[in-house]
């Protein structure tokens, strides 16, 4: 254990600084201890750990995407298993411990903060690691959460088991899970405290803002199935920036919408840059296929079918990454999403002119200007709320979403089964089955004893 924990402490505190021409790569790669602020900033912009390495699993697991036979056949024994919900072996090097070196570098950086103190001299760069660090914190347990607890309930939040809540760097205090309920306290108490700590806009977006920040609020929320609250924060976060592109011509867009990488890196959507860990792999474009029936509801002057998709061995994949890198999802938050939250949110309010508005002003960006945009009208909350929706799963494909969506979605009576076909055997996920909530990896189990899914 005391090993595994030096080998991982030194990774986290040595790892590669990069983030193209924002971040310089730190030449000091003896730096242990950060003792300095301008050290505890370095330490949050490494951005190979704490950007590039959000939970990937969600997506493989999702309804998607699909695997051929052929594809499924060339994939190493037993990665399958996961893809047919069913538990499997893995160990270092997965979404768990990746997040958690987010976490504890979040959680150094704050002890050494306190170590060094909040002066009339250093404030503004202090309150900025501050707040960065509880960001980073709260942004990959909300994430663990996702994957691998149960979705919010009022009823059974107190009891529920949620992720390992460790708000130091001790690697000796004993790992204990937490309910449901205490992580969603925590990660709700962290973005408020960072809230008063970060600027309206970030120096760049692979740090947290105030936008980020009522952005991630408004995601917590929302997977809580508390509209009002993740109205309010959407609402905040909108009013600093709220700027779609036009995918017809915009100066975001790759020369062309049909383009193999459509987006520009950092677009002007973008309130927070991170991409999606690769996990085993099974989301990945190359051998992924997009559910047939969900290419097919993309109208063909919806710009969208163009931008995310091209065709792969008589199917299709995603191509429409933020990330401007047909291989890599980008698994952060951008405005396209906080327009669909806040429609959401109004209609589930029963404010459904505001909901729709929202929803037409999204659509009409994505729609062929060469052809007349049709508004969407509706009279009840209702209808506005499933094509929210609808939608909501047609935009935001591939940014480690849906898994959620399905989970809060199915405690409403959803009834939505993600199906696989391997072998010939069709295996189906239930409304609510427990394997909604992954098994967490065996090396924790064994090393910490704590309790599995």
């Amino acid at each position: 254990m005391r090993n595994i924990c030096v080998i991982l402490c030194l990774g986290i505190l040595l790892g590669t600084l990069s983030c193209e021409k924002f971040l310089e790569e730190k030449s000091d790669k003896s730096l242990v201890t950060p003792s300095s602020i301008e050290d505890l900033q370095a330490l949050l912009d490494d951005a190979v750990t704490m950007n590039t390495s959000t939970p990937g699993f969600m997506e493989s697991m999702a309804d998607d995407i699909f695997l051929t036979p052929s594809t499924l056949a060339s994939i190493a024994s037993g990665y399958s298993l996961i893809y047919s919900y069913n538990p499997e072996y893995y160990s270092y090097g997965n979404d768990w411990s990746k997040s958690y070196q987010v976490v504890y570098n979040a959680n150094l950086c704050l002890e050494r903060l306190e170590d060094i103190g909040r002066s009339m001299v250093n404030k503004s760069s202090w309150d900025n690691v501050r707040g960065t660090a509880l960001f980073f914190r709260s942004y990959y347990y909300l994430l663990l959460a996702w994957q691998h607890a149960k979705v919010y309930d009022e009823s059974t939040a107190g009891h529920d088991l949620g992720v390992v809540l460790r708000t130091g760097s001790d690697f000796n205090v004993k790992s204990v899970r937490s309910s449901v309920r205490e992580t969603y306290e925590q990660i709700i108490g962290d973005l408020k405290d960072a809230s008063l700590c970060l600027p309206d806009h970030p120096q760049h977006v692979m740090r947290p803002s105030k936008a980020a920040v009522y952005g991630l609020l408004a995601r917590t929320y929302l997977s809580m199935s508390i509209p009002d609250s993740a109205l309010k924060y959407v609402d905040r976060a909108l009013a600093i920036k709220n700027k779609l592109m036009d995918y017809n011509v915009d100066s975001d867009i790759n020369g062309s919408i049909g383009n193999t990488v459509p987006f520009k890196k950092f677009n002007k959507e973008i309130v927070f840059y991170t991409e999606m860990f690769a996990g085993f792999g099974l989301h990945r474009p190359a051998r992924a296929k997009i559910d047939t029936l969900l290419y097919a509801s993309y109208d063909d002057n919806d710009l969208r079918k163009a931008g995310f998709f091209r065709a792969n061995s008589g199917y299709h994949q995603f191509k429409g990454s933020y990330a401007a890198d047909a291989n890599i999802f980008f698994s952060g938050i951008a405005v396209d999403e906080l327009y669909l939250i806040r429609a959401e949110c109004n209609a589930r309010l029963g404010n459904v002119e505001r909901a729709m508005s929202d929803l037409n002003s999204l659509l009409k960006s994505r729609w062929n200007n060469k052809v007349n945009y049709v508004h969407l009208q509706v009279t009840t909350a209702q209808v506005a709320l499933e094509l929210i929706l609808r939608e909501r799963r047609k935009e935001l494909l591939m940014r480690g979403l849906r898994w959620i969506d399905i989970k809060r979605l199915n405690k409403e009576g959803a009834g939505i089964s993600p199906t696989r076909i391997v072998d010939g055997k069709i295996f189906q996920l239930e409304p609510n089955d427990k394997f909604y909530a992954l098994p967490l990896p065996d090396d924790i189990i064994r090393i910490t004893g704590i309790e599995q899914n």
